[in-house]
């Protein structure tokens, strides 16, 4: 059957927040399938929100005009009324270049190359503990999925690595790794068209510590200011450094898209493969936003879990007792591949491509529409695009931040769209390493396809007392279970919709 995996932040921030409501309401991301290169035939979705340059702005009569930027050539259409029924027509069969998984990096609380990752996951391994990096004794949050032990060692050179934001150096550490799981070594390297390889990894909220150090140095002079603390604090500088690293002369840029970046990422890497721009990209996200503004600005918002006095069981997706996301850090790679480029050089395949869809809620800043509207239009969009059927999606990875609203909405869509099947499975990965922001996407689409590798599922842990109307046989238990998987979907959910599908070659 199948596998999903689904994010969101839907944070719930109050009474304030109903000027938002009112006055700007949108949101929406793309999605992913996956499919498995085993005889099962697995596929995954992923859901990422929309970032443009150009746009189509629907004045009300009908017409369109397009908005250009000279720096890209990407499209957006914007309406001035919310559609709210959409007629989707399958997508024919055509011949055009199809792209492949080939590598997969990581690094997060829990492990720092998919194997050790994934294996963690399985044993319901928690990576939230209590923050150590600074001191938040003062904060009513005091805990993050942090990670503890890294190391640059062999992949950035040591100087370098002095200077740069942590969401770079994970961002270059998971990159490589993911070239490296790739086959790609030095003399392929050499043996690449380099015009034809690109990179496209996003982050939510960049540089941060660089930015803030640099404040801070400002009370005292602009002297004691790092030199780079601009450059390195715009979310493009960790994709623009790698590909200067590699030598890689082809498309490169980011997408900051809140939870939905690293599927953005992917979705877009994929689309240039497809049109003939590229034959490698690698794309995903990273964030590191433990540090104090960040974790203060998620207090403000009152989005954060307070179960400081047991951390590891603080994010508990579904459960009637979570009261809030826990923070994470870290990132995601994937290396995307045409075909039969992977093909000639004898590349491991581990996941297809199939297509994707872009849709927008087109209700609220944080909240998750009521209805779900704009998930299911995006799961439904992404299906009729892929040509699977929803009865072929058996495992679903769900965003499911441990929200008190964004959890039980998002599962109401799950069960509108895939309905009350015996043989459906879902986990949250969350409920392990927390929600890692714009590298979440990207991170869980590596647990979906170690899972489609495997044929193991991961736990749900903390599922204790589950919220009213929460089908229990539908979520996977506090153990790892066995489950062959044919179709896999990865869902990120925000303010924007997004689906990409995958299968087996």
């Amino acid at each position: 059957m199948a596998s999903l995996v689904i994010g969101s932040c839907m944070l719930k921030c109050g009474e304030k927040e109903d000027f938002f409501k009112s006055n700007c309401n949108w949101a929406g991301a793309p999605r992913v399938f996956f499919k498995s290169k085993s005889k099962n035939n697995g596929v995954s979705t992923s859901r990422f929100s929309f970032s443009n340059s150009s746009l189509f702005v629907d004045n009300g009569s009908g017409s369109t005009k397009l908005i250009s930027s000279a720096q890209t050539g990407e499209v957006m259409a914007i309406a001035s009324q919310p559609v709210m029924e959409v007629a989707v027509k399958k997508k024919p069969p055509t011949m055009e270049r199809r792209v492949v998984v080939t590598g997969m990096g990581v690094t997060t609380p829990i492990g720092h190359d998919p194997h050790e990752f994934y294996e963690n996951l399985l044993q319901g391994v928690s990576g939230i503990s209590e923050i150590e990096a600074f001191d938040c004794s003062q904060y009513p949050t005091r805990i993050a999925g942090e990670i503890k032990s890294f190391s640059t060692d062999g992949w950035i050179v040591p100087k370098l690595s002095k200077r740069m934001d942590k969401f770079m150096l994970y961002m270059l550490t998971a990159g490589k790794k993911a070239l490296s799981d790739g086959g790609i070594s030095e003399d392929m390297m050499n043996e690449l068209d380099k015009r034809r390889c690109g990179v496209l990894i996003g982050s939510a909220m960049g540089g941060m510590k660089v930015f803030h150090d640099a404040i801070e140095a400002l009370r005292i002079s602009y002297r004691k200011m790092n030199p780079f603390c601009v450059p390195f604090a715009t979310t493009n500088m960790g994709s623009a450094m790698l590909a200067m690293d590699l030598g890689w002369m082809g498309p490169n840029y980011s997408i900051s898209t809140a939870c939905a970046t690293s599927n953005f990422c992917i979705l877009n890497a994929a689309n240039h493969i497809i049109r003939g721009e590229a034959d490698l990209m690698l794309c995903g996200g990273s964030d590191a936003a433990i540090i104090p503004i960040g974790l203060g600005g998620f207090v403000a918002c009152r989005a954060l879990s307070q179960q400081n006095t047991d951390p590891a069981r603080a994010s508990r997706p579904w459960d009637s007792n979570r009261d809030g996301f826990v923070m994470g850090e870290g990132a995601g790679v994937l290396l995307l591949e045409e075909l039969e480029h992977a093909k000639q050089r004898g590349a491991t395949i581990y996941a297809e491509f199939l297509g994707g869809s872009f849709t927008c809620d087109a209700y609220h800043m944080t909240e998750p529409h009521p209805k779900g509207t704009g998930v299911i239009l995006c799961v439904e969009k992404a299906l009729a695009q892929s040509g699977v059927s929803k009865e072929d999606v058996n495992y679903i990875n769900a965003h499911a931040t441990s929200t008190p609203a964004g959890d039980l909405k998002e599962y109401q869509a799950l069960v509108h769209c895939f309905g009350q099947n015996p043989e459906l499975r879902v986990n949250s990965t969350k409920s392990m390493i927390g929600h890692l922001l714009g590298a979440a996407g990207a991170v869980e689409a590596v647990a979906t396809i170690q899972a489609i590798r495997t044929g193991w599922v991961h736990p749900n842990i903390n599922l204790e007392t589950p919220d009213e109307g929460v089908d229990t046989n539908l979520l996977v238990g506090p153990k790892k279970e066995r489950l062959d998987i044919k179709i896999s979907r990865i869902i990120l959910v925000h303010l924007t919709d997004t689906r990409n599908i995958w299968k087996d070659p």
